[in-house]
């Protein structure tokens, strides 16, 4: 079956980089919800999340996303910023308290690395930011925690991961309470 997203058509997912992709319809959600919950001039944060923001359909939403990603391959998109999170806060200054919503999906699962990106997440956002991530179901506490996140009924499809994640975030939305038909649960 011939993929129809553009991002999916062009890049591969890079295991050297820990990189897989959500799946075609994960995706569209994702598109779909950011760009509903999405108001005039708000500032949107997508990090390690490049199949999203390549995915985004709203130019509006677009011209006010900051793509934080480590692989350079990406570096033509407008809005890239070079970001490892291994220095969370390097590069960032001009970010601090700037970002109403904001996705995330790191590279990798531990505590180690979810406590970088937390830094990163409470620098550049806003107050009352929303903010939508996935991580195993595990992580739950963790990420409570650390950025005050719960999860959701629904459940990305993350085709070649050998394990589900869910998605975790900070405010309310009935879409988020269905269940994936994708994957059943």
């Amino acid at each position: 079956m011939k993929k129809k997203n553009l991002f999916l058509a062009k890049k591969a997912e890079d295991s050297t980089l820990n990189q897989y992709w959500f799946s075609e319809q994960t995706i569209e959600f994702l598109v779909d919800h950011l760009e509903s919950i999405y108001q005039n001039g708000q500032k949107l944060a997508f990090l390690s999340t490049p199949s999203i923001y390549c995915s985004l359909k709203n130019q509006e939403v677009k011209g006010n996303s900051s793509l934080f990603e480590f692989d350079l391959k990406l570096n033509k998109e407008k809005g890239f910023v070079f970001y490892d999170f291994n220095k969370p806060l390097e590069g960032l200054e001009q970010f601090k308290n700037t970002f109403d919503i904001i996705l995330i999906d790191p590279p990798f699962i531990t505590e180690e690395v979810w406590s970088k990106y937390a830094q990163t997440i409470n620098y550049i956002k806003k107050e009352d930011a929303k903010i939508l991530c996935c991580s195993i179901k595990e992580n739950a506490k963790m990420l409570f925690e650390l950025i005050k996140v719960v999860p959701q009924q629904y459940k990305p499809s993350i085709p070649h991961l050998i394990y589900q994640y869910d998605f975790y975030c900070n405010y309310e939305h009935e879409i988020l309470k269905k269940v994936n038909e994708e994957i059943g649960f």
